[in-house]
């Protein structure tokens, strides 16, 4: 099932996406459904092509990233060897924005990076959980860009910054409830041309043993979103370069680069 966050000009509201490529409508909803599940508002369907996508999930709490959870992406950064435990970081809720939404590029930095990845929702209060159990704390599946600023990544030590600056975390297009992430295409492209290729199953630490360790730690809330990670074929962007990237059973992920 795909759940969006949508606006028609109003309010945003949420709906499930029905429908073949293309010709997708959206059955709205009464309230967030990660809290009160999944209650037609009655309203009649609408066309996707009619509404803005908004990003379909805004952290209460918190994003949980995981660095370098993929050989070939610590290769190509300098690393030999991943990391023995998921090495994570956070990006704070006002880094999110949605499919189309404008990456805006940070003054101060001029190496700005990509990094397509599959991202993980929250359903449930969630502290301790071991990774045989983790699916029943996933509301689903979505996609993410983990935009970094590679300078300020370099000079600051630790990576608030460079990983945390507003709109800097593109989610969507929509919330998929029904997939198994353990082998998902991931493709991203810069202005239509193929950078990164890989699928999850090449992830180091999978997602349940990420919400294992995580909730370990901290507790995760729902709503909280958990990046997993990106392949290989990160690079930089410039202002007016376009992004896109697709994770197999969810879909695609657009922005645009721009400098303020």
């Amino acid at each position: 099932m795909r759940i969006a966050r949508f606006t028609t000009g109003d309010d945003p509201a949420y709906g499930i996406v029905q429908g073949d490529p293309g010709a997708e409508v959206i059955t709205p909803l009464t309230g967030d459904p990660l809290y009160v599940g999944l209650q037609p508002s009655g309203a009649g369907p609408v066309l996707l092509e009619d509404v803005r996508l908004l990003a379909p999930v805004i952290p209460r709490s918190k994003i949980v990233a995981v660095g370098k959870n993929y050989a070939d992406h610590v290769r190509e950064m300098g690393g030999t060897t991943p990391p023995e435990h998921p090495m994570l970081f956070f990006k704070p809720n006002t880094a999110v924005v949605g499919p189309f939404d404008p990456v805006v590029l940070p003054q101060g930095s001029d190496e700005v990076s990509y990094e397509g990845e599959l991202a993980v929702v929250i359903k449930t209060i969630t502290k301790g959980v071991k990774a045989e159990n983790a699916a029943e704390c996933i509301y689903g599946y979505t996609i993410a860009n983990d935009v970094t600023a590679r300078d300020w990544q370099r000079t600051d030590g630790q990576w608030a910054r460079a990983k945390g600056f507003d709109t800097s975390c593109p989610l969507g297009p929509w919330i998929e409830t029904e997939l198994d992430p353990s082998d998902l295409h991931i493709v991203t492209t810069l202005d239509g041309e193929v950078k990164q290729d890989g699928t999850t199953a090449d992830m180091v630490h999978g997602v349940a043993r990420i919400i294992e360790y995580a909730s370990a730690a901290f507790t995760l809330l729902p709503g909280d979103v958990i990046l997993t990670g990106t392949p290989a074929g990160v690079g930089l962007v410039q202002p007016g370069q376009q992004v896109t990237i697709d994770v197999e059973g969810i879909g695609s992920l657009t922005n645009t680069f721009v400098r303020r």
